[in-house]
């Protein structure tokens, strides 16, 4: 289910109407430029049974959200480098929903989601044994539940603990929290507040030691995770610039250079110069993280090239 986009300058004035979600929970759809949205490597034995040294690159983190109501999470491992390092680093299936039930935020999945989960021996497992990571973004659903509105400490790591048990139970490396499209007010939920996704992040550190945990910077969880304690920053392992074909770091205390990206690329609609322009720049500004979105079906190495050479010196390839 498409979703129409906020433009990033004036996200907080003006909100585009938005496509109903369907019962299941629909996931955002991909934005043009300047919008918001909504290293592993082969492992192998020789003749002799030693193993073979796994490829590495030097450079920052790459992300590559994939909408799987289009297209499939498993291309993602299609790009190498050509040291048969993996392309991308990160995979983010976007996106599950949070719901308004039983006056409470619950985790759902639309059948797109649940489907890239239930076929993990396809979709998930070879990304991870190439060492590419998999997490699982979150967002709302025009319901009035979000990350940045848990009335109560209790409430939050409800939620959490939802979160960490898919993680659990689907074999995920991780989740990425995304603080659009709750319409906060709506079922009598309450306004967001300062402490909700600090309880959140603390919550979910608690319950998944070792997994990722992710922050697309929009929304009212940005402005308190911006004036937030540097301890609840310091639990994040990543946060990004939400507008595509800009460039722009988070802000976050207790998250340093290494783990921001300040560019945000559209692979579907960013254009190719642009995405060089910010990748020249994360390397000369020295940020460990470069994010994409909307990686499609296909080959689209051509364009992936373009920034990965520029992050390694090397061009990626399909296969």
């Amino acid at each position: 289910m498409k979703k129409t986009m906020k433009f990033g300058i004036v996200a907080a004035l003006a909100a585009m109407v938005v496509a109903p979600m369907v019962p299941a929970a629909a996931s955002a759809a991909p934005s043009p430029t300047g919008l918001a949205h909504g290293a592993g490597a082969h492992h192998g034995v020789g003749h002799g049974k030693q193993p073979h040294a796994a490829p590495t690159k030097s450079g920052p983190t790459s992300i590559a959200y994939v909408e799987v109501n289009n297209d499939e999470l498993a291309n993602v491992g299609r790009y190498t480098l050509a040291n048969g390092a993996n392309a991308f680093d990160v995979a983010i299936i976007f996106a599950a929903n949070i719901n308004y039930q039983d006056g409470k935020a619950v985790l759902v999945n639309n059948e797109n989601v649940q489907r890239t989960l239930d076929d993990a021996a396809t979709q998930i497992r070879p990304l991870q044994a190439k060492g590419i990571k998999v997490s699982l973004s979150v967002l709302g659903n025009h319901q009035g539940a979000g990350i940045a509105n848990f009335p109560t400490q209790a409430a939050a790591a409800d939620f959490a603990a939802q979160v960490a048990a898919t993680v659990k139970k689907y074999g995920l490396d991780g989740v990425d929290l995304d603080d659009e499209y709750s319409d906060y007010g709506v079922n009598g939920t309450p306004q967001p507040n300062q402490q909700s996704i600090g309880w959140l992040i603390s919550a979910l550190r608690a319950n998944m030691p070792g997994k990722l945990i992710s922050f697309y910077d929009i929304g009212p969880a940005s402005t308190a995770l911006s004036s937030s304690s540097s301890t609840i920053g310091s639990q994040l392992d990543y946060a990004w610039n939400p507008y595509y074909g800009t460039y722009s770091a988070p802000s976050i205390p207790g998250l340093g250079k290494a783990s921001l990206s300040a560019a945000a690329v559209d692979i579907q609609n960013t254009p190719q110069a642009t995405a060089v322009s910010l990748a020249q720049r994360t390397k000369a500004d020295g940020y460990g993280v470069f994010m994409t979105y909307n990686l499609p079906g296909g080959d689209e190495s051509a364009y992936v090239s373009s920034f990965t050479n520029v992050l390694y010196g090397q061009a990626a390839t399909y296969r």
